[in-house]
């Protein structure tokens, strides 16, 4: 009955090692994570917005705090406005608008947002600054800009109310109180009532089971199991059964075999209550009837000695722990268990009367037997065992698995689901998830919930009806698995299962312990003993407790069978575990909503307190503020609420929860305020406010904010502490969420932020207030008492939809000012800062903006409010309003006549840019467009009064010529007037179809742009008469031009001059723009690139221009300067050249981007077009500014192109003699330049002598250290530079003598080369010979002061090495030279070296004579010798190194190679693939095995021959193996390289050769012998060579050789083998594999 198991996952053990004795229906086993991987990314959304959740509310929580400082920090910051802002580097008139007048372009939409409009926050200017009202400053304002309103919706500054940090994690399962009757006396409460957990001690049950008494007389407790009574099984065999009232009602097992088969390891309780039964150390499982608790109702033993030798039936084996027991379905008779060591066992008994008349059937369902054959597969098994077994139990409603027994099993490497009725079957198996940390504690545990009716159905499902779901853990790694059933179609079978895992979810540490709490709560109980809450759908972790000290009770289970597992752990297995944890499931157990922990030394039950219990504790407790946020939470949803016991349906849950926050705010309210009349110092203000806070976020919750007002405000206004409720009121104003609010709080809303100084914050409220509750009267005289204008044009416009009003009042204000009638200066500045509140109420208004909020007015309202401030200004007379009331609103009121259009000429008389830039926003809205459009929309048909009908027949045309009526220069200042112009030039180009101008305003419109007041108005001039000239064209443009040059339009010019092509004109204007002129090069790009169909006026017009800014040019960037010029006008060159500075860096980097350019498009260009002189004149620039590089641009350039006598003078005055030396070599001169070179190191030479011998005292050692190394380095350069000179001239001799070549000189004979090298090694030696002595000290240390030391203190082995090296370098470049100079003729290798020691012998004989005829002594002459020795060891040992790092490399692939060589390939087969005949092994025909004994016979001869010629002579007997080998050798040799061999003995062999070279393809072969030919007799048939190729193939060389001279013939015709110099076959080719 045993099913083969498939191998398991990677980082899983093999599923073997779990054997499952089923029948073979059972599934594959899969990892859930396959099925879990699809739920996964819903899963992880859900945790987003879950995290975003909480994230939110925690910044919500943090935001309560800095509200209350808010306006405190506004009203600190208005006071102190800096000009940081949009408007830095903006114009700036005097008197002009705020900067929170300030806009954006007007291609975009307006900005909300406002200026402060209490007083003391505007940046304005007082009237006294101001020079005169009638001839202003430049203003700020460009047209290009929006009005902004302080007040907009929604307020950034008003963030929204949240309530504060709710209570940390409020997890709750619904109270099952009814069912558990604890006696209070006899049970210890230890936690507060608020706490998510409650636990409680049974001291009663404690006292009888954990006491001395108790555990002397039953034992101590091992497991607990949990059902209608709480059953304990002991240490003696003995079960305690205790009802709820902790009475001892049952004692099992006293008297009976029960108590005889060791302690309880396991115990089970029935689904009935009824039956009990308990598993015992010794194998042995007894149930008991707990009507007749005398004597077991069942009684299963293990198997006896008989029965293991020849096992005819299953069972436990003997002696050992049940760990699990269970009863299947409603069954007494029906059980499974499982034992340490891993095998599991389905138990039936039959019906009978009595024990004796029962037998029991037992069926294995996990594990192997001791001693079991191996799996066919061979793999070794690890151990293993059960470390969670559970039967399902029953639930509420009947299902069809209720009569399958499924059981779970987990192992360390497998999960099974077996069902046991009617045969046990596999019905799911899933290996050890990969993501399970590596090498962490062993754990396993599992619970089933089984299906249950739902009294309300499922709101992710939608069912009435739970599935079945079992809950696993391994290790750190939790995982739900769902099960469906799938009806079958035959009635008579049961369904079929599909098991899908749903969700999981990873733990910080290992999990020991999991249970269901309820359906959609779980349990978790970590390896530290931390008690984790999740919700099983969330996977949410709701709450976390510590539960060390509960020591509760766990035991080590499983170590001692996993002992070999965990002691021989492979590190880079990352699948297994480094420790195996100890078992807690046994004491850990969870029913009805309560948790059973059995510690070492009691029990204890942790009761999950209800949310309505919960809310009582805290109000109990005196924290009604987290009684009214937990309340909240419920009803919102955001507390855990299926922990608590609260629906998932919000509906329901809404119902549940309302009535009871409205009932604890009343309550809270009650008592807070009740306890502050009794003691005030008991509920301080900052208590009221955090409860105010609190409350408001509840009713909003809820929806029921007519609670706030209708009892809460009561109380805090009977408390006399209004001012907290109105406070906290206000953000929720701000954003709009109440915006209605009573009279009555009104009022007191008013007088609370008057008393308080808060002005602009309660301008802000009333903005965003329902104006219907408003108190008209009163709020508008409030408003003008306290300056709130941005409150009255609200309440004016929404309240009494009046327009015109607001308008008069700040009007009125300018009265004073325009009118110099008010001495009061404080007064004036506020006058002037409300007054300009008519710009943006302006914009707003006129582009059908509600002002201050910036909301959108409906279409029939804006119409109206438009038409009347257009009737207001532009009727062009004094008007009376209100309507009736004979008040005419005069602007003159000490004049006899008003003058016409007054309340526009006022306005502009006060700000025209202001008023113009409002202006300009009107302008593009739809209602000015013609009036015909407005009749037939409806606009005049109606009975309308006059402001209306005469405001629809306004339109732009209108409002232009009124302001050119006005504005004209007799009555306005040209400051004003250019800001008509520009409002004109921009206006026009975007309707043209609405403006009709003559074309002589529009020519002063343009004269007037180029006659702007300040700089400061340049650029939006100049912006403004592009704008007008895009769609106007003077009949004259050409008089405008002066007027152009003289305002630096340059935009306007170019495109005047470019349109025109004069071009000369045009890169004049670039060089004269000072913003723009990068972009010179690119036009006189744009001007030469077509200079061929240019008249030669125009270009001689460009060059001029050039010639007369050549410099400004080259100054700009004389890289591109002399880039452009070289592709549009190189004959200018010189010119520009002699314009600059001579010796001047520019005239270095022009000449270089000419000559050396970086750039890839312009590489490909040689200097070739440009003359000598340039090039002469760079390489005299690169001696002084970059020297290094002379010598490399010299070594590029041709010869032709550079003039030594020209050249030399700068290269020698600036130290640059190694380009001198080139040039010279280059023109002939090799032996004049080698005299300037040695004369030039005879310079450094003297220099380094001066240096060290002449230096003071007081001169620091580390400075003439550096300066000396700097020499050094000198001399080794130029050292070098007469070496390439001497190379140089070598091969150029070489050159010369090919054709005639001469004989050898006479010894006293030197030739021009070898006296080159013989001045080279004289001046080098010699320097080397004077400056030793100078460089190193007589003495070791320096002398004292008073003593002249004749050298600085230096580093003298360092400076001895860098001189020493002058003569080293030159005699191993002398070496060089000479061994290699004849290396062309490889055909006269023995002369050509002789030849070339020759030489170099010649040139050291004659320097050692003239250094014995000039050195003085011999010392000097032994020390030359020693620096040429030297030289000589130096390259020995470098050599010598050489030759030891490839001799070992060489080792390393030549024993590679060997090793390769010996392994050779193995046939695949033991027959040739040619003929079919066995060619080896067993049945081979001929005699091989005597061949090859003759073959060994032959190689031991031939070693000990060997042995003897080694041991004669070792040489010789050496030196004839490798180059003359007998010939017999030669053909007994066994070839072992490419190709065939020709030895006759036996043995296989490889081609190592080609193996060593990973030469793996089937040319590759190796041959082989099959038999010895010379050892034959003549009566056998001969034993041939073998042929085993790459690809394992094996042939008869024979055969081979016939298939390959058969394929020869067919591919070319005639028969061809590839031989070698030996006569060798070369290579094979496999004729199956190709």
């Amino acid at each position: 009955m045993s099913l083969p198991s498939p191998e398991r996952d990677d980082g899983a053990a093999s599923m073997e090692d779990d054997h499952l004795d089923l029948s073979p229906d059972g599934d594959a086993a899969s990892s859930d994570e396959e099925t879990i991987k699809g739920d996964r990314e819903q899963e992880h959304i859900a945790e987003i917005v879950e995290e975003e959740r909480q994230d939110i509310t925690t910044s919500k929580a943090h935001e309560n705090g800095v509200l209350v400082n808010r306006y405190r920090q506004l009203l600190h910051d208005r006071d102190d406005v800096s000009e940081e802002g949009s408007n830095d580097g903006l114009p700036r008139r005097v008197g002009s608008p705020l900067d929170s007048l300030l806009s954006v372009p007007d291609d975009s939409p307006s900005i909300q947002g406002s200026m402060i409009s209490s007083p003391g926050s505007s940046r304005v200017l007082s009237l006294a600054s101001r020079h005169g009202l009638s001839s202003p400053t430049p203003s700020f304002r460009p047209f290009d800009r929006r009005f902004q309103s302080r007040i907009s919706t929604p307020s950034i500054l008003s963030p929204r109310p949240s309530s504060p940090a709710f209570l940390t994690g409020h997890s709750r399962q619904a109270s099952m109180g009814s069912q558990f009757f604890l006696e209070p006396s006899e049970t210890e409460t230890t936690s507060p009532p608020w706490e998510v957990v409650r636990w409680t001690k049974l001291q009663k049950l404690n006292g009888q089971a954990f006491s001395e008494a108790g555990k002397r007389n039953f034992g101590s407790p091992t497991c607990i199991a949990i059902s209608a009574s709480i059953v304990l099984g002991t240490t003696k065999g003995i079960i305690l059964m205790f009802d709820y009232n902790q009475n001892l009602k049952m004692i099992l097992g006293p008297g009976t075999k029960a108590i005889e088969s060791g302690s309880i390891t396991a115990i089970a309780v029935s689904a009935d209550h009824t039956t009990i039964a308990g598993g015992h150390s010794s194998g042995n499982i007894f149930t008991w009837d707990t009507s007749r608790a005398s004597r077991p109702f069942l009684h299963i033993p293990p198997l006896d000695s008989t029965q293991l030798e020849n096992r005819t039936t299953d069972g436990h084996m003997p002696n050992v722990s049940i760990t699990h027991l269970g009863f299947l379905g409603t069954r007494h008779t029906a059980l499974v268990s499982a034992d340490d060591h891993g095998m599991a066992f389905s138990h039936l008994a039959t019906r009978g009367t009595g024990a004796l008349g029962r037998t029991v059937k037992t069926v294995r369902i996990l594990g192997r037997y001791p001693g079991a054959p191996l799996p066919s597969s061979g793999k070794p098994l690890k151990p293993s065992t059960v470390l969670a077994f559970s039967p399902l139990p029953l639930g509420n409603v009947e299902q069809a698995t209720d009569s399958m027994g499924l059981t779970a099993m987990l192992t360390p490497y497998l999960l099974v689901i077996v069902s046991t009725t009617p045969i046990a079957q596999t019905q799911h198996k899933s290996a050890r998830p990969k993501d399970v940390t590596p090498h962490s504690a062993m754990t396993g545990c599992l619970a089933w919930f089984p299906a249950v009716k739902l009294k309300v159905p499922d709101p992710s499902t939608g069912s009435t009806m739970s599935k079945v779901k079992l809950v696993y853990c391994w290790s750190n790694v939790l995982t739900v698995l769902d099960v469906d059933e799938i009806p079958s179609d035959d009635a008579n079978k049961p369904p079929m299962l599909k098991f899908k895992a749903r969700s999981r979810w990873k733990c910080e540490e290992a999990i020991v312990a999991v249970q269901w709490l309820s359906r959609s709560v779980l349990t978790v109980l970590t390896i530290t003993q931390r008690l984790i809450v999740l919700e099983d759908r969330s996977m949410r972790m709701t709450e976390a407790f510590d539960l060390i000290g509960k020591y509760i009770y766990h035991a080590d289970l499983f170590s001692t069978q996993l002992h070999s597992l965990v002691e021989q752990l492979d590190e880079d297995d990352t699948s297994m575990h480094g420790v195996v944890a100890d078992a807690f499931y046994m004491s850990f157990k969870a029913y009805k909503g309560r948790i059973f922990l059995m510690g070492f030394n009691d029990v204890s039950i942790g009761a999950v307190s209800n949310w309505a219990d919960r809310l009582i504790a805290l109000m109990e407790n005196g924290d009604y503020i987290g009684a009214i946020q937990l309340a909240t939470s419920y009803y919102t949803g955001d507390a855990n609420k299926l922990t608590v016991g609260l629906p998932e349906d919000a509906a329901l849950r809404h119902k549940m929860v309302r009535d009871k926050v409205m009932e604890i705010m009343s309550a809270s309210l009650k008592y807070a305020f009740g306890k502050r009349q009794k003691s005030k110092a008991s509920i301080d203000d900052q208590h009221l406010q955090k409860l105010a806070e609190t409350c408001f976020v509840a009713c909003q919750s809820v929806g029921d904010l007519d609670f706030l007002f209708d009892e809460m405000y009561e109380w805090y206004e009977d408390g006399n502490v209004e001012g907290i409720f109105l406070e906290v009121l206000e953000p929720y104003i701000l954003e709009k969420t109440i915006s209605t609010v009573p009279p009555t709080a009104v009022k007191a809303m008013v007088s609370h932020y008057v008393s308080k100084g808060w002005e602009s914050r309660l301008e802000e409220m009333v903005c965003h207030m329902e104006t219907a509750t408003l108190d008209i009267d009163q709020i508008t005289s409030l408003c003008k008492q306290h300056g709130l204008y941005d409150a009255l044009i609200y309440v004016w416009n929404q309240a009494l939809f009046d327009y015109i009003t607001p308008l008069i009042d700040l009007l009125t204000l300018l009265i004073p000012l325009l009118q110099n009638t008010s001495a009061n200066l404080m007064e004036d500045h506020i006058f002037e800062v409300n007054a300009l509140k008519m710009f943006p109420y302006l914009s707003y208004t006129l582009t059908g903006r509600v002002y201050p909020t910036s909301e959108r007015m409906e279409d029939d309202v804006a119409s109206q409010a438009k038409a009347e401030i257009y009737w207001f200004l532009f009727s062009g007379k004094s008007i009376t309003w209100p309507k009736g009331s004979n008040k005419t609103f005069l602007t003159c009121p000490n004049q006899e006549e008003e003058p016409s259009f007054p309340y526009l000429r006022m306005i502009l008389e006060y700000d025209a840019p202001s008023f113009l830039s409002a202006l300009n926003e009107a302008f593009e809205d739809p209602f000015l467009n013609e009036s015909q459009e407005k009749q037939l929309n409806g606009g005049t048909g109606k009975d309308l009064p006059e402001e209306q009908i005469f405001g629809l027949t306004v339109d732009r045309q209108y409002v232009v010529s009124i302001l050119l009526e006005i504005m004209n220069p007799n009555d306005f200042a040209p400051q004003d007037t250019i800001y008509l112009d520009m409002f004109i030039a921009r206006n026009l180009p975007k309707f043209p179809q609405y403006l009709l101008i003559p074309g002589s305003t529009l020519d002063k419109v343009l004269a007037g742009l180029c006659s702007y007041p300040g700089a400061d108005l340049a650029e939006d001039a100049q912006l403004s008469a592009e704008y007008l000239l895009s769609i106007y064209q003077p009949p004259d443009l050409s008089i405008f031009i002066p007027h152009f040059k003289e305002a630096r339009f340059y935009r306007i010019l170019k495109r005047i001059y470019r349109n025109d092509k004069q071009y000369g004109k045009l890169l004049q204007t670039y060089f004269e723009d000072p913003e723009d002129q990068e972009e010179t090069f690119q036009c006189i790009a744009e001007c030469l690139r077509s200079q061929a169909s240019l008249p030669k006026r125009q270009v001689q017009d460009i060059h001029d221009v050039i010639k007369q800014h050549s410099r400004e040019l080259v100054e700009l960037d004389p890289v591109q300067a002399a880039q452009t010029l070289r592709s549009y006008a190189p004959e200018l060159h010189r010119f520009v050249l002699d314009s600059l500075d001579e010796g001047s860096e520019l005239q270095y980097t022009y000449l270089r981007a000419l000559l050396e350019p970086d750039s890839e498009e312009t590489s490909g260009q040689t200097s070739t077009s440009l003359d000598r002189d340039f090039i002469e004149q760079y390489v005299q620039l690169m001696c002084r500014y970059n020297p290094s590089h002379v010598s490399d641009f010299v070594g590029i350039v041709q010869a032709t192109n550079l003039r030594l006598d020209k050249l030399l003078p700068t290269m020698e005055d600036t130290g640059v003699i190694d380009a001198a030396v080139i040039l010279m070599a280059r023109e002939g001169q090799v032996k004049d330049a080698m005299d300037r070179l040695t004369k030039h190191l005879e310079t450094l030479e003297s220099a380094l002598h001066g240096l060290v011998t002449s230096t003071d005292e007081d001169t620091e050692d580390i400075e003439v250290q550096d300066a000396a190394e700097d020499l050094l380095r000198g001399l080794q350069k130029y050292t070098h530079v007469g070496i390439w000179l001497c190379q140089g001239q070598m091969k150029t001799s070489k050159k010369l003598n090919v054709v005639g070549r001469r004989g050898s000189p006479s010894p006293g004979d030197l030739t021009p080369d070898e006296a080159l090298w013989l001045d080279l090694i004289d001046t080098t030696v010699q320097i080397t010979r004077r400056l030793s002595s100078v460089v190193t000290p007589s003495k070791p240390d320096r002398v004292s002061r008073g003593t002249a030391s004749p050298t600085p203190m230096l580093d003298s082995d360092k400076l001895v090495g860098l001189l020493r090296s002058l003569v080293q370098h030159t005699f191993t470049a002398l070496m060089t030279a000479t061994s290699t100079q004849d290396g062309s003729q490889p055909s006269n290798r023995l002369v050509s070296s002789s030849g070339g020691n020759l030489m170099f012998l010649r040139i050291l004989r004659a320097f050692l004579t003239r250094a014995a005829a000039t050195s003085p002594s011999l010392a000097d002459l032994r020390a030359v010798l020693a620096s040429i020795f030297s030289a000589y060891a130096y390259e020995e040992n470098i050599l010598r190194l050489s030759n030891r790092l490839l001799d070992q490399q060489l080792f390393q692939n030549v024993k590679q190679a060997v090793d390769l060589r010996q392994r050779g390939w193995r046939p695949r087969g033991s027959t040739c693939e040619a003929c079919g005949k066995r060619v080896w092994g067993p049945g081979v025909a001929g005699n091989v095995f005597e061949a090859w004994e003759e073959k060994q016979a032959i190689d031991n001869k031939k070693r000990e021959e060997k042995k003897a010629a080694a041991i004669a002579g070792p040489a010789g007997a050496r030196g004839k193996d490798k180059v003359d080998p007998p010939q017999e050798e030669a053909e007994t040799y066994t070839g072992k390289g490419k190709g065939k061999s020709t030895d006759t003995s036996a043995g296989p062999s490889s081609s190592g050769e080609q193996a060593a070279n990973g030469a793996q393809v089937a040319q590759n072969s190796a041959v082989e012998t099959n038999g010895d030919v010379s050892g034959r007799r003549k009566d056998q048939q001969p034993l041939g060579p073998l042929v085993v190729l790459a690809c394992r193939h094996i042939y008869h060389k024979t055969c081979l050789d016939a298939l390959q001279a058969k394929r020869g013939e067919d591919e070319n015709g005639t028969s061809h083998r590839e031989v070698d110099e030996f006569g060798r076959e070369v290579a094979y080719r496999c004729p199956i594999d190709g």
